[in-house]
């Protein structure tokens, strides 16, 4: 039966794609070299990449790439890149993290920017390792998306579909002429962001407010930072720094979670377009309200304690790191009481704005879905009116409207089964894991957060989990940061043959 997919297009994309990957290697061998420590990790991924890059770019075509091929492209790209990723944690062959399945979940969980670790003991890790776990999150962040679009934008149409799948904007389009000049001028921003916080982390440590932070520190934070993953080389996340350290950090988790257009035009002097967004304005306010009701919880419960700025930074820190997807965490939220740690689950559902490197339903979505549902129950009362959904003034379409409904039911339902397939799991194993701990992992997991509660908190590890949860929490890292459609589409029929 002959399918109406011209998967070749799609396989030499990723062909293409797959050959760059040697290029953020060469950091860690670097890195490697200086320490004296094993290079074979990075040799061998280096030149895996390179062969079978080539050979998958030779067995493609240079068909059009249509929506079909972009959506397949995406799908395969996205899981691709984390198995050659994982071949250094294998090879380096210690910790936790040298099992296939934990080093695939590793690479996993970096690529698609979550967070979620395995790792048992840092120590047991060299510089060059614990370095690269930084770096696949950088890349997830933007880097390998523009990296993508830029090689697609030859092809037109396609090359704007796949920016648009991952910014949900039709701004991007309006930024240049050309897709590639799109990537490049987002990727300046995005490597700006991340040489700004290099500079202000190192100088803290040079005037001797981060007495912890160091180079390799200052150079391995900025790229979990600005692309909010959450990885860190330290076992104590961004609690092993001062407080100085984690004011800044909380800033640039907020930049991370902006709409990376809106950020560039503001940069262009062009403030009334960032001002002016419903979305930013709701994010603000979301990042805000939250961190304040999480702050008077605390407050409130006398068995926290603390001064007051400890507190309000904790709250803040903590809210803005879970609801911008980060993972980072300065205290162990997991000892919080009920109400606080509830907050912190609610925002796992949110995400940052579209746009940004967040995962989750993002901002947008949520502040449609409100307009909608407000919509609703006033022409419920008035029939006869008709009222359209206007985001920043534009009129949202019904057919977009409706795509966000089914989007956001897919997610939760999703979320749901999830949850119930990682308690029976853990029940299988005789592991025993409480229903807020299970919906916690998995909307950890499922919408690239990284921490949850119990012993995944935000200074435990998932590694106790059972290996076929494992499998399952990989999958749900990697249909969460692809935003679910691009994969469930090609397990129907009709994508294939029609």
């Amino acid at each position: 039966m002959k399918t109406n997919v011209k998967w070749r297009v799609s396989i030499g994309l990723t062909g293409r794609v797959l050959k760059w990957l040697p290029v953020p290697l060469l950091f860690p061998l670097l890195i490697g070299i200086y320490y004296a420590e094993p290079l074979v990790p990075f040799l061998v991924p280096i030149v895996l990449s390179l062969a079978v890059g080539e050979a998958l770019a030779r067995l493609g075509s240079e068909d059009r790439l249509d929506p079909r091929e972009a959506f397949l492209m995406v799908a395969v790209t996205w899981f691709v890149i984390p198995l050659f990723s994982a071949i250094p944690f294998i090879l380096a062959g210690t910790g936790s993290i040298a099992h296939p399945v934990n080093a695939l979940f590793e690479s996993m969980s970096g690529v698609t920017t979550t967070g979620a670790t395995v790792l048992l003991n840092f120590e047991d890790h060299s510089r060059s390792i614990l370095m690269w776990r930084q770096i696949i999150q950088w890349l997830g962040g933007l880097g390998i998306l523009i990296l993508a679009t830029a090689i697609l934008s030859h092809l037109g149409v396609g090359g704007a579909q796949l920016m648009e799948s991952e910014t949900q904007t039709h701004d991007v389009n309006k930024l240049t002429p050309r897709i590639a000049q799109t990537a490049r001028l987002l990727g300046e921003l995005y490597i700006g962001l991340t040489l700004l916080l290099v500079i202000l982390l190192y100088g803290l440590y040079l005037v001797g407010m981060a007495p912890n932070m160091g180079l390799y520190n200052a150079i391995a934070h900025p790229l979990t930072a600005v692309s909010t993953s959450g990885f860190s080389p330290e076992p104590d996340s961004i609690a092993a720094f001062s407080p100085a350290v984690q004011w800044v950090i909380t800033l640039f988790m907020i930049l991370g979670a902006t709409n990376f257009v809106l950020m560039y035009f503001a940069l262009q002097g062009d403030w009334r377009r960032l001002i002016n967004s419903e979305e930013f304005r709701f994010y603000i306010a979301l990042l805000a309200v939250l961190s304040a009701i999480t702050a008077i919880l605390l407050v409130l419960d006398g068995s926290y304690g603390g001064p007051i700025e400890t507190t309000v930074r904790h709250a803040v820190f903590n809210t803005v790191s879970i609801m911008t997807t980060t993972g980072y965490a300065n205290v162990d939220f997991d000892l919080w009481e009920a109400g606080a740690k509830h907050i912190l689950l609610i925002c796992m559902f949110i995400g940052g704005m579209a746009g940004s490197t967040t995962c989750s339903i993002k901002t947008l979505r949520w502040l449609v879905v409100i307009k909608g549902f407000r919509r609703d129950l006033f022409t419920s009362i008035h029939p006869e009116v008709i009222q359209p959904v206007r985001l920043s003034g534009e009129v949202v379409g019904e057919d977009a409207l409706r795509d966000i409904y089914a989007f956001t039911l897919v997610n939760i339902l999703l979320f749901a089964v999830a949850t119930i397939v990682i308690i029976i799991d853990g029940a299988r194993v005789g592991i025993a894991i409480s229903e807020f701990d299970a919906m916690s992992a998995a909307a950890a997991t499922f919408f690239n957060i990284g921490p949850a509660f119990g012993i995944a908190g935000p200074f435990g590890t998932y590694e106790g989990f059972p290996v076929t949860t494992k499998i399952l929490m990989i999958m749900l890292m990697w249909i969460g940061r692809i935003e679910v459609i691009p994969v469930l589409v090609l397990f129907t029929k009709g994508f294939w043959m029609s």
